[in-house]
Parts: C-alpha cells; sequence; structure tokens
C-alpha cells in the first residue's frame, strides 16, 4: 500500500500505534540514515584509496595511520548500523516493527524516534542491561 506523508508528519501519541503513517514515517527515517551512512562510507573509501601515506616525518606518519585507523573502526561500527537498519526494514515489511521483542508490547514512539532500529521497550531493555552488568562481574 502506497501511503504519502504530509511534509510536516511527526507520529503522535494520539493516533493508533505503528499506523500505515507511522510505518511509513520510520520508514522514511531509517532508508535517509541508511543511505547517510553509505555515502559516508563512500567518501571513506575514496580517501582511503587516494594512496599511500606521503608524509616524511615519522610523527605525521603515525598520525595520519592513527586517524585512518580510527576512521575504519567507524566504517566497522556503521556497517553493523547498517545491518540494524536493514532488519528494521525487515521488521516494518512484516509487521513487528516498534513491538519489544520480549513481551510484544509496543516500544512507544519517543524511543523509536530517539532509537529507530530499537528491538526492546525501555523497561526490558533496562532489565537486559542490568542483567549484562550482573554478568559481567562474574
Amino acid at each position: 500500500m502506497l501511503v504519502t506523508l504530509p511534509p510536516d508528519y511527526r507520529p503522535s501519541e494520539n493516533e493508533e500505534f505503528m499506523n500505515p503513517l507511522q510505518q511509513e514515517y520510520f520508514r522514511q527515517k531509517l532508508l535517509r540514515w541508511r543511505h547517510d551512512l553509505l555515502r559516508e562510507a563512500g567518501d571513506t573509501l575514496a580517501s582511503l584509496s587516494e594512496g599511500g601515506i606521503a608524509e616524511a616525518d615519522l610523527t605525521d606518519r603515525a598520525s595520519v595511520e592513527t586517524d585512518r585507523a580510527l576512521e575504519l573502526r567507524t566504517r566497522d561500527r556503521a556497517r553493523k548500523l547498517i545491518a540494524k537498519i536493514d532488519q528494521a526494514l525487515e521488521r516494518l515489511e512484516n509487521g513487528t516493527y516498534g513491538y519489544c521483542e520480549e513481551s510484544g508490547e509496543p516500544i512507544g514512539l519517543r524511543r523509536l524516534e530517539a532509537r529507530p532500529i530499537a528491538t526492546l521497550s525501555i523497561e526490558a531493555q533496562e532489565r537486559h542491561e542490568r542483567m549484562e552488568r550482573v554478568h559481567r562481574d562474574d
């Protein structure tokens, strides 16, 4: 079903959760985010493929190497984020987007607005983090 969003549309608590407008809003938000990450990755690839390190000074050379390593770690995180965005887009397609994987309850618009790839409600996320802390201390 093709849904056209009004230009100033923002999801509201006053409407049915994950109605077609909200679904399209989050789909567009996720696609924009994915597009931006891919564009940044392309820019990184272009800058890295410009050639070797031409710095003569050892300190400058080390600085450039460190910057490149940091950029590659950032790109790796972006790659993982793109995979999560793709999973969120899949959940939109199969009708499970916006619902907690643990409880099946709505995650909430404010949380989805802040973290569109969220799979857990705030309560479930807090439980998960508490369990991680408990088991990390072992």
